[in-house]
């Protein structure tokens, strides 16, 4: 199998009360799984059997007859990605060089906090929101993306991700979706995976 199921960076009951270990075990011990599962089951026999996650994202997206690797693919990278995002004892604020480039591009920390709780709270459906690094005019962004869609296709740098997908929140938080992210952005954020993309 070229593409795994990597494990969680943390032990499954690490971000209660928060996320509790009955989600993670659902989200990456079924949902993440899954992906994983499609994935390899979709490039067997293909040009893209033995190739890496990104390649095989890269080379499947906008290609209608690889609507479904791609869908597969890139949902196991952004899980992958959003396991990171998070931590146990998460949150509060970023470290200073990180800070400074926030209040740069977005005015302040609570500008980029409303920002990117809109972009989550608003995603339609099944989505992700994301802090991304846009080379083109290095500038920190906010942005949202549906279903697998994932800033690697549009050349953005992503630091950190939630996701709004309904299975990476509703046996905590039922429908109430802002609660989830407010609690993201206050107890969960792992700032430290965020700058060391940034500064990648």
């Amino acid at each position: 199998m070229s593409v795994t199921l990597p494990d969680l960076p943390y032990e499954k009951k690490a971000l209660e009360p928060y996320i509790s270990e009955k989600t993670l075990e659902f989200h990456h011990g079924k949902h993440h799984q899954a992906y994983v599962t499609n994935t390899n089951n979709l490039i067997q026999n293909t040009p893209l059997e033995k190739a890496d996650l990104e390649t095989i994202i890269k080379e499947s997206a906008n290609d209608p007859s690889k609507v479904g690797i791609f869908n597969n693919s890139a949902q196991v990278w952004n899980h992958t990605f959003y396991w990171h995002s998070i931590k146990p004892k998460g949150g509060g604020e970023p470290p200073k060089s990180l800070m400074d480039k926030i209040i740069s591009d977005f005015g302040s920390f609570d500008n980029f906090k409303n920002e990117f709780k809109q972009a989550a709270a608003t995603q339609f459906g099944s989505g992700w929101a994301w802090l991304v690094y846009d080379p083109s005019d290095k500038k920190l962004k906010v942005i949202k993306t549906p279903n697998a869609e994932t800033p690697l296709t549009k050349n953005l740098k992503p630091l950190l991700t939630i996701d709004v997908w309904e299975h990476a929140y509703y046996l905590d938080y039922q429908n109430r979706r802002p609660d989830y992210i407010d609690t993201f952005i206050q107890h969960l954020i792992n700032w430290e995976f965020a700058l060391k993309n940034y500064e990648s």
